[in-house]
């Protein structure tokens, strides 16, 4: 179904059809905002109190933009304005991959969470804003323009920061780290 279509359903009144929405949205944006809190519990509410948020708010979304973008937008801001008025403490804790996908064979887990345990580290080198735009192009695959508009930056700075920060990392993997796969790419 039109994700439009879907939204205006729900604006009509069909509360049925904002499940569409949660299921299209809610392990993407359960994994950006667990790696923004590095706490599986808050992350599993503030995912629940972004969808309420955005229920509430979907009459303010105007179509000229992607949906996609504003309900990051949303969900990114709601995360930092709790993560500032509560003073969470972050955790440098690890998660593994069973939290983020569903379990499959006990070696394919084992690859994939030593994987994201490499690239959680080489993420925690990067300062927050090029870690999140990095976030927001790979895990959630919006576009340039569409992080542009989510984190009120230039077109070139998005480009810039996610350059450098891919160079960042490859530079640490080339130091010594042992996480091939991001030396390979460009």
């Amino acid at each position: 179904m039109d994700e439009q279509a879907v939204i205006q359903d729900v604006l009509a009144g069909n509360k049925q059809a904002y499940t569409h929405i949660i299921e299209q949205y809610k392990n993407p944006l359960y994994a950006t905002i667990l790696r923004m809190t590095r706490q599986p519990h808050l992350a599993q509410d503030l995912v629940q109190e972004v969808f309420f948020k955005v229920y509430e708010q979907l009459g303010k979304y105007e179509a000229t933009g992607s949906f996609k973008s504003w309900l990051y937008r949303v969900a990114i801001n709601h995360c930092l304005d709790e993560l500032r008025k509560k003073q969470y403490k972050i955790q440098n804790e690890q998660f593994t991959e069973e939290q983020l996908i569903e379990a499959e064979h006990p070696e394919i887990i084992y690859l994939k969470r030593e994987k994201e345990r490499q690239l959680e580290q080489l993420l925690s080198t990067l300062p927050e804003q090029e870690r999140m735009i990095l976030l927001l192009r790979y895990s959630n695959e919006l576009s340039y323009e569409e992080i542009s508009e989510l984190l009120h930056i230039s077109l070139s700075d998005v480009r810039n920061k996610l350059h450098r920060s891919k160079k960042k990392m490859r530079d640490e993997v080339r130091k010594g780290g042992d996480y091939d796969e991001l030396s390979k790419r460009g």
